[in-house]
């Protein structure tokens, strides 16, 4: 299902996205709050994205490309871990370095939760390292709530990472 905003069209996501993920999956800033190391080859990425649309295709989760009105891709969202029988799932989201701080995650963000709503999922999960102010600060912006925290829960360069997980109730 495409999902558009106002300044945004979120479609499901392709394996010709591949080529336009990498950027995201080489940038280590944009990693460095992700749970995995920079992705230096392209055909890992291609691989990836073909292993999401498959997932996809499954009804196992929902990935979107985001892209600005005018064309340009700006990043992606997911719903994964997709629990039907008890109507929730975990919410990612990834927008390029260059338009951090416009609202796009925001925009994004807000178009998937009325999505999920209007598809019976009951509840969402998010979690973020800490430390991720940005993400943080959005997911409280749109109602999510503290619940959890995850005590080295994410093992990057050579260290335990904390983590913070967020609920919200749709």
């Amino acid at each position: 299902m495409i999902l558009e905003t106002e300044r945004l069209i979120l479609a499901p996501l392709t394996v010709e996205d591949a080529p336009l993920i990498y950027p995201f999956l080489s940038d280590a800033e944009v990693m460095s709050n992700l749970d995995q190391e920079p992705i230096e080859d392209p055909d890992e990425v291609a691989s990836r994205v073909a292993a999401q649309v498959e997932e996809m295709n499954a009804g196992d989760a929902a990935y979107w490309a985001v892209r600005h009105a005018s064309g340009a891709f700006l990043g992606y969202c997911e719903f994964i871990d997709i629990d039907k029988r008890h109507d929730r799932a975990e919410l990612r989201f990834v927008i390029e370095r260059e338009s951090w701080g416009q609202g796009f995650g925001s925009e994004a963000v807000s178009a998937l939760l009325a999505h999920a709503a209007s598809e019976g999922l009951k509840s969402l999960v998010a979690s973020v390292h800490v430390g991720d102010n940005r993400a943080e600060r959005l997911l409280e912006k749109l109602g999510f709530k503290t619940a959890g925290y995850l005590k080295g829960a994410v093992h990057r360069d050579g260290e335990r990472r904390d983590r913070r997980l967020y609920g919200l109730e749709l």
